[in-house]
């Protein structure tokens, strides 16, 4: 039998998880779950936090595959910013070798411009010269488990597995006509970690990625971070995210750089 503080924050998470949209259920059901059933819980939490600037690469787009025109909205429009992104990640350590992140990246790109040739989008015809507003957006909620398996005074090398959804769409508008196409779905990927340790600094590369069939996605990180108070960590580098999908109703291929810029934060 559960005690009585554990059953009402049994039912409190069943109450909560009714009552918020499905792509953050995945998020806060595994917060929830550590809290009520791990041991020593506040000794081993991290807080992972980045933001800084997003630069375009590509952003092709043909909506429908077999009948609609293909654009790039980084080449065909303009791309208004700047863009700061925003990333949080929970994460969870048990056995000095397991991990487990819940990550919270949103990411939306806005463009303005005059449509350089006649698009049709969905339903939509968008007439060359019409202005065109233009969103993109791909917003990834996570679910990792890693294990470390080669550990040294100096190295840190790690595998696992990423559970990811989809949030994206793409949406234009011209004056009163606006069509989009909205995409949720559920991606499964590897993880892959590697740590080197200097005196007072860390280099680390961390990677969530897939190929094959219609798709590929890759979330690929360099940088270090360095001690500024006890536990609590400046981080910064170079992020690359690129993928996309090849489908019956959606070609869609996006290219993404990152200066980031953020803290990293051990709860002992």
């Amino acid at each position: 039998m559960l005690h009585p503080k554990t059953r009402n924050s049994y039912l409190f998470t069943i109450f909560v998880c009714q009552n918020l949209p499905i792509m953050k259920k995945s998020v806060l059901i595994f917060s929830l779950m550590v809290l009520l059933y791990s041991p020593g819980i506040f000794a081993q939490w991290s807080l992972d936090v980045e933001t800084g600037l997003a630069f375009q690469g590509y952003n092709d787009v043909r909506i429908p595959n077999e009948t609609g025109t293909e654009f790039n909205f980084n080449g065909d429009f303009e791309l208004q910013g700047p863009v700061i992104p925003l990333r949080i990640r929970l994460g969870f350590t048990f056995n000095e070798r397991n991990h487990f992140f819940a990550l919270f990246a949103p990411l939306g790109l806005n463009y303005e411009g005059s449509a350089p040739f006649d698009i049709r989008f969905q339903n939509t015809d968008f007439d060359q010269g019409e202005f065109i507003d233009g969103f993109y957006k791909f917003n990834s909620y996570r679910l990792t488990y890693r294990r470390d398996i080669y550990v040294t005074e100096r190295w840190t090398l790690g595998a696992g597995f990423t559970a990811k959804i989809r949030d994206a769409r793409v949406q234009l508008t011209a004056g009163e006509k606006t069509d989009k196409k909205d995409d949720l779905g559920f991606v499964p990927l590897l993880n892959l970690f590697a740590e080197y340790q200097f005196d007072g600094f860390a280099l680390w590369f961390e990677g969530d990625g897939l190929a094959g069939g219609p798709g590929r996605a890759f979330d690929l990180f360099l940088g270090g971070k360095f001690p500024v108070l006890v536990n609590l960590y400046l981080k910064g580098g170079y992020r690359f995210l690129e993928g996309g999908a090849d489908v019956s109703d959606v070609y869609n291929f996006t290219l993404v750089n990152f200066a980031i810029v953020g803290i990293y934060w051990q709860i002992n």
